[in-house]
């Protein structure tokens, strides 16, 4: 049976995607890599990165290629996130677009736009235009994962430059839990975890005085959590 709702046919053609959920810590906020698309569907919106799965390629090899060809963004860990499959997701024909998620230090990148994007920024996450397709679907649970991976996973870290102050690392999770975090309270859990290394330099923040730089320890990280969840602030 037909559904006559539906805007594709049997004899449509199936194609494969891909996009893309790039998130960063930036001016005291979370932000989200995202691309203005130069073509029709929605040409002139913003969406994230991404497009169709080529047939000589894997899925995982085409979020690459896509991610560099858009945003000029390259060699960064991507992790599938999850397969969005509605019917008319996709005005062109039936797409089942297969989602990824990374997370990245924004000074460790330069973005531009390419190929079928006309621009390339980063976005608050929580003041993010109207986006193309279902992407703020695919958003929304991209920052849900990431809240939840911040209780098991040291995500945060993944966030930050390789030294880092303790203040920096408390607002990287207050920005993502989108909520304050009591300082004392913080700093002896976080530091109790003995998780990060104290480099023994210090960096200046303005007219307080300099604040000691730390480093992450991936050793210790591995050692000490035991399969449990273990960052609970």
């Amino acid at each position: 049976m037909t559904d006559s709702t539906s805007t594709h046919d049997a004899t449509s053609p199936l194609r494969v995607a891909v996009d893309i959920v790039v998130f960063t810590v930036a001016d005291q906020d979370l932000k989200v890599l995202l691309i203005k698309r130069g073509i029709e569907p929605y040409k002139g919106a913003w969406a994230l990165p991404g497009g169709f799965v080529l047939e000589d390629e894997s899925v995982d090899d085409a979020a690459r290629r896509e991610l560099a060809e858009e945003t000029s963004v390259e060699d960064i860990y991507l992790e599938q996130l999850y397969t969005f499959g509605e019917v008319d997701r996709d005005p062109r024909t039936r797409v089942v677009t297969v989602a990824y998620f990374a997370l990245i230090d924004a000074d460790s990148v330069e973005i531009h736009g390419g190929t079928d994007a006309s621009q390339a920024a980063w976005h608050s996450m929580y003041s993010t235009p109207t986006l193309a397709f279902d992407h703020d679907t695919i958003l929304g649970l991209a920052l849900r994962r990431l809240r939840y991976k911040l209780e098991y996973a040291p995500v945060a870290f993944q966030l930050l430059p390789d030294e880092f102050t303790l203040s920096q690392l408390q607002a990287t999770y207050e920005v993502i839990l989108a909520q304050p975090l009591d300082k004392r309270n913080f700093r002896r859990k976080i530091l109790g975890l003995d998780i990060l290394r104290d480099t023994g330099r210090t960096r200046s923040d303005g007219p307080h005085r300099p604040a000691r730089l730390f480093a992450f320890r991936q050793d210790r990280f591995e050692q000490a959590t035991g399969g449990k969840v273990i960052f609970s602030f």
